[in-house]
C-alpha cells in the first residue's frame, strides 16, 4: 500500500466556493513546492480545466459508478506513489447523489475540509457544520472553512458557532477577484479566463493563512489483494484518430484518451475554430462536446474545417460525435437569443437551445460487450427525422436515456461516455460499432 496526504474538499450544496478554493490549495501547495494531483467527483469537464491549471497536471476524474471502485483506487495509488498532496474536489452538495461525494470519502478513508459559505449567515454556520460532521459516523471528517466572510468579526461569529470538538480551518473574506465567472453548463472555460492564473495566485495567498497550507493526514491507498490493472488489448492497433480539441470542443475525458492510446490508436488534434482539417491521414474522428452554441458564426465560416470532415465522412470513415459533437453535425444550431446557424449538414435534424438544461444525469449503454457509463448534460433539444439504433438509460431508475444515432459512418449521442469502464465497447465504436449499438438496451421511456 502506498501513503500520501490527502484532503477532500466538499459543501453543503453547490456554489459554495469548492473549485476556487481548491484550485487555490492546489496553487498553494504547487507553490510551496510540492508535487500536487488533483481529482474530481463526478462527471465534470469544466472545473478539471481549472483545477489542471492550478495544479500544473491532467485532472481525472473520481465516480464510485461511472468510473467504478476498482479503478478510483487504482486511479490514487499510482498518484500517491509521486505526488505529495492529494486533492479531491466534491461534487454538489456532501451527500448529493448516489453515489455521493460522501460515499466516495468514506471508501477510501480521505479526511473532508468541508467549504461554507459565510454569506448572509452568521451563527447558523455552526449548525450546518455540525449536520456535515454528525450525518454520518464512518465518515472521517478533518474540519471546516469558512468562505466569503465579510469581515474579521463575521469570521469571529462564525468561528464561536462551532462546536468545540468540530476544527475550525481557518476563513477567506469574500473578494471578487478570486471568484471564477461561469454560465450555462458550469464554469467559464480556463483558457477562457483571461485573468485565470491572477485569480489563482490571489486564492492561494487567502489560504496561506490558513490550516488547510499544512499538510492534511495520510491516506493509505491501494490493497494487498488488489490485483493489478489488466493489460490492454490493442483493438485499436494502428487505428489514426483524429481528435477536435479547442474552445468548442473541450469536454474530454483524460481517461479516455488515455484508453485509446493504450488500445494502440495514434492520436492527432485540430481545431475547428482554427479552421484546421482533418488530417489526410486519419482513419476515424472523435468530435467532442463542448461549446459550438458560443461559436456557431465562426465555425459555420470556417470552410476549410468543414469541407474536411465532409470528405472524411463521405469516405465512409467513422465520426464518433458527443453532444456538442453531434451539433456540429446537424443541419443548423438555434441559439437562445433566436439566432439560427447553418451546421455541416452530414446529420438531418436541428437543434435550438433552451433557457435551463434538457437533461442531466448519469447514463448507460448496454450492448453485446457489456455496458459503457457516462453521463449527459446539456440545454438543446434536437429534432431529427433519423430512428434511433438504441438508447442509453438511467442506471437508477433504467428509464430510458439519450438516443444512439448511427447514419452512414456517423455514431453519435448526447451522452458523454466514459470509455475506460468497457474498452472493448469503446473500441467498437471507432471499428464495428454498428452491430454493437442495435444491441444497446432500449429501457424503458421516461
Amino acid at each position: 500500500m502506498t501513503a500520501c496526504p490527502a484532503l477532500f474538499i466538499s459543501a453543503p450544496a453547490s456554489g459554495q466556493g469548492k473549485t476556487t478554493l481548491t484550485a487555490g490549495l492546489a496553487r498553494l501547495h504547487r507553490r510551496l513546492g510540492r508535487r500536487v494531483r488533483v481529482f474530481k467527483t463526478g462527471p465534470d469537464f469544466l472545473d478539471p480545466m481549472i483545477l489542471g491549471r492550478a495544479a500544473g497536471t491532467p485532472v481525472y476524474s473520481l465516480d464510485l459508478w461511472m468510473v467504478g471502485e476498482a479503478a478510483c483506487r487504482q486511479l490514487l495509488e499510482e498518484a500517491a506513489q509521486t505526488a505529495d498532496v492529494i486533492l479531491v474536489e466534491g461534487v454538489m452538495g456532501l451527500f448529493d447523489g448516489t453515489p455521493s461525494s460522501a460515499d466516495l470519502a468514506a471508501a477510501f478513508g480521505i479526511p473532508v475540509a468541508a467549504v461554507i459559505s459565510a454569506q448572509s449567515l452568521a451563527q447558523t454556520f455552526g449548525a450546518i457544520a455540525f449536520g456535515l460532521a454528525r450525518f454520518r459516523p464512518d465518515l472521517p471528517f478533518h474540519g471546516v472553512l469558512a468562505n466569503r466572510t465579510g469581515s474579521p468579526r463575521h469570521a469571529d461569529m462564525v468561528r464561536e458557532s462551532l462546536p468545540s470538538d468540530i476544527r475550525w480551518l481557518g476563513h477567506v473574506p469574500a473578494d471578487r477577484h478570486i471568484e471564477l465567472p461561469d454560465r450555462h453548463l458550469g464554469l467559464v472555460q480556463a483558457n477562457e479566463i483571461d485573468d485565470l492564473e491572477v485569480r489563482l495566485e490571489r486564492a492561494a495567498d487567502a489560504l496561506a493563512g490558513t490550516q488547510l497550507a499544512d499538510l492534511p493526514p495520510p491516506v493509505e491507498f491501494g490493497h494487498p489483494a488488489a490485483a493489478p490493472r489488466a493489460a490492454r488489448v490493442p483493438h485499436l492497433a494502428g487505428l489514426r484518430i483524429a481528435v477536435a480539441r479547442d474552445d468548442a470542443f473541450s469536454f474530454i475525458y483524460p481517461a479516455n484518451l488515455d484508453l485509446l492510446a493504450a488500445l494502440g490508436a495514434q492520436i492527432e488534434y485540430f481545431s475547428p475554430l482554427d479552421d484546421e482539417p482533418v488530417p489526410a491521414h486519419a482513419d476515424a474522428l472523435y468530435l467532442p462536446g463542448g461549446y459550438p452554441e458560443l461559436h456557431a458564426p465562426l465555425l459555420a465560416r470556417n470552410h476549410r474545417s468543414a469541407a474536411s470532415i465532409r470528405a472524411h465522412a463521405n469516405a465512409g470513415r467513422r465520426i464518433v460525435a458527443e453532444c456538442g459533437g453531434m451539433l456540429y453535425l446537424l443541419d443548423s444550431l438555434t441559439d437562445k437569443v433566436g439566432r439560427t446557424t447553418p451546421m455541416l449538414g452530414l446529420m438531418p435534424g436541428d437543434a435550438t437551445l433552451a433557457a435551463r438544461f434538457v437533461s442531466l444525469g448519469m447514463q448507460q449503454q448496454h450492448g453485446r460487450l457489456g455496458t459503457l457509463t457516462g453521463h449527459t448534460f446539456h440545454y438543446s433539444r434536437l429534432v431529427t427525422p433519423l430512428e434511433p439504433v438504441g438508447h442509453a438509460m438511467h442506471p437508477v431508475t433504467h428509464l430510458r436515456g439519450e438516443a444512439i444515432f448511427h447514419h452512414g459512418s456517423i455514431v453519435a449521442s448526447y451522452m458523454h461516455a466514459y470509455w475506460p469502464s468497457n474498452p472493448a465497447f469503446a473500441a467498437s465504436l471507432f471499428k464495428d460499432a454498428p452491430g454493437e449499438l442495435r444491441a444497446t438496451a432500449t429501457g424503458t421511456a421516461a
